[in-house]
């Protein structure tokens, strides 16, 4: 078995102060890229900032998963005082998930991007920034949207231009906790295709915003075995990123996307018990999904299988000398009982701080939440969620 550091961050660091040569034992065999003295110091500046990306929370279904971006839903859906106790409950950065569409919405600013839009995005960004939360500006599109880059040079054209006048706004924020993501899970099954994609993107960036640290991630779905297809950037100063939800038989039980036959899943126990399943399984009336079912059982979910997978993760980081985060896992909470998703949620926060990645929830106050809100109304937190995170509040 691959013997893994406990803190891959600790090792990065100590690869990096021995210099080049230490840096290019590291790399997996054939790598072509060349670890000069430049690269090195910003890959450097990339893993001092990881630092201010350990436990996050996503704010979504705000500025992105809507079809209603009004002023008035703006203003109520995440305030201030939501901001606030993001900060309050110990998170130290939020992911902020902007779509593209309204971006791009006219009237535009003389920077070529929607400036009522723009507006309340920037209050919010400032606004996170002065609790002292680190930002992850995640560009966060539509499905079709991403769809498109998968055989449209155009549809890269416009992403690129998109993420031109993006970083150039906010060049001007703290760069040390200002972060971009270059597109949140892109959905592009072409590895070679994504990372040409994602390299002219991550260039024009640097273009515009040069002391910025970027976050970047792996084709199609961005889990783990699609950051381990995935050749790191010329660029140094990146932070690369994977989601995890595996088994998605656990926690996606209930919802009414992805599979069909997940919609009707509830009550699935982690870890799985026999008592548990078999009368679960039963109940299950298509033979194939009632195998997928079956298998999540007999597979053994629990923290150590969970740790393995994490493992190959941090393998990957550690052999590319590389930082690398977490910025999406949970349990979809509406069909789950609270202790296997309390269990859940402990065993993977606790493999990612074992291998010394970062992580942030999905999500605040969405279906994966760790508050509960009604618009315009104070959030109430699920305090074993926060206990399960390891959170200690300021």
């Amino acid at each position: 078995m691959y013997l893994r550091p406990r803190n891959l961050a600790i090792i990065l660091v100590a690869s990096l102060v021995a210099g080049p040569p230490l840096i290019a034992q590291a790399r997996p065999a054939g790598a072509e890229r060349v670890a000069t003295p430049e690269r090195a110091a910003a890959v450097e500046t990339a893993l001092a900032r990881v630092h201010h990306l350990q436990h996050g929370i996503n704010a979504s279904e705000w500025f992105a998963q809507s079809g209603d971006y009004s002023a008035a839903r703006l203003d109520r859906y995440t305030d201030a005082q939501d901001i606030a106790l993001m900060a309050h409950l110990g998170f130290d950065n939020v992911r902020l998930s902007i779509d593209a569409a309204p971006l791009e919405k006219y009237p535009r600013a003389a920077d070529g991007l929607n400036a009522e839009f723009m507006g309340r995005l920037d209050r919010a960004v400032d606004a996170m920034l002065a609790n002292g939360l680190a930002v992850q500006i995640d560009l966060h599109p539509q499905d079709s949207y991403k769809q498109q880059l998968r055989s449209s040079d155009d549809a890269v054209d416009r992403l690129t231009m998109l993420w031109r006048k993006l970083a150039a706004h906010y060049a001007n924020r703290d760069p040390n906790r200002v972060f971009f993501e270059i597109l949140n899970e892109p959905e592009v099954s072409d590895r070679y295709r994504w990372m040409g994609i994602q390299a002219r993107i991550a260039a024009v960036i640097r273009q515009v915003a040069p002391r910025n640290t970027i976050i970047a991630t792996g084709p199609n779905y961005s889990n783990i075995l699609d950051l381990l297809s995935l050749q790191p950037l010329a660029d140094g100063n990146v932070i690369y990123n994977f989601h995890f939800y595996e088994p998605h038989e656990f926690t996606h039980q209930g919802a009414n996307w992805g599979l069909s036959w997940w919609s009707y899943t509830h009550g699935i126990p982690y870890p799985p018990t026999d008592a548990g399943m078999q009368a679960l399984i039963d109940q299950v009336p298509d033979l194939e999904d009632r195998y997928a079912l079956e298998n999540y059982w007999i597979d053994h979910w629990d923290g150590r299988h969970i740790r393995m997978l994490i493992d190959e993760a941090a393998a990957w980081a550690y052999q590319n000398n590389v930082p690398l985060i977490c910025n999406e896992f949970g349990v979809y909470r509406n069909s789950a009982d609270t202790v296997s998703r309390s269990n859940w949620l402990r065993d993977v926060r606790t493999a990612f701080e074992t291998d010394g990645i970062g992580w942030a929830m999905w999500d605040y106050r969405g279906g994966f939440g760790v508050v509960t809100k009604q618009d315009g109304q104070p959030a109430q937190v699920d305090g074993a969620v926060v206990g399960v995170l390891g959170l200690k509040g300021r």
